[in-house]
């Protein structure tokens, strides 16, 4: 007599990386480059992003960095599986604000092999405020290194739609 095998259970996929802002870059960092963005006023070409909730389909807002690059431009989650990663995956867009103007946009998630160039590009560029998220990868780090860095950094390729 052969046992049966106990129905198996799919594995439960890793936990996405994250690293939620503190108090004072929610209440005061974060809302402060928003407030100056609607203002017309970037730093170092910030803008804010506006996307719809995937539950809710209320527009969601939070600053972040455009970074153009070998002739395209992407959105960089530096802090990793955040809620407007989520909220892109599903919306397949959004706006961005600079000022009172905003450009509407698709966007499509770059696979994590073509990543590490982008990763590179975004760290030369604002290091100085992102680079404690990277957990020791900086821009002269080595491919690989920055390969294994891609899954936890999710990057979208945006595509004006203006």
């Amino acid at each position: 007599m052969s046992a049966t095998p106990a129905p198996s259970t799919p594995p439960t996929p890793p936990a996405q990386h994250v690293m939620r802002p503190g108090w004072f870059t929610n209440n005061v960092l974060n809302r402060t480059v928003a407030w100056l963005s609607r203002r017309g006023i970037s730093m170092s070409g910030s803008r804010v992003l506006a996307v719809r909730g995937r539950k809710s389909g209320e527009w969601r807002r939070t600053p972040v960095n455009p970074l153009p690059h070998g002739g395209a431009v992407y959105l960089v989650s530096a802090r990793g599986h955040v809620q407007w990663t989520r909220n892109m995956r599903v919306a397949g867009g959004g706006e961005l604000f600079h000022g009172k103007r905003g450009r509407g946009f698709t966007a499509v998630e770059v696979p994590e092999k073509e990543r590490p160039e982008i990763l590179r590009a975004y760290l030369k560029k604002w290091k100085w405020e992102v680079g404690t998220f990277f957990k020791g990868v900086r821009p002269d780090s080595t491919d690989e290194e920055f390969l294994a860095a891609a899954p936890r950094h999710p990057v979208f390729r945006i595509t004006y739609t203006d």
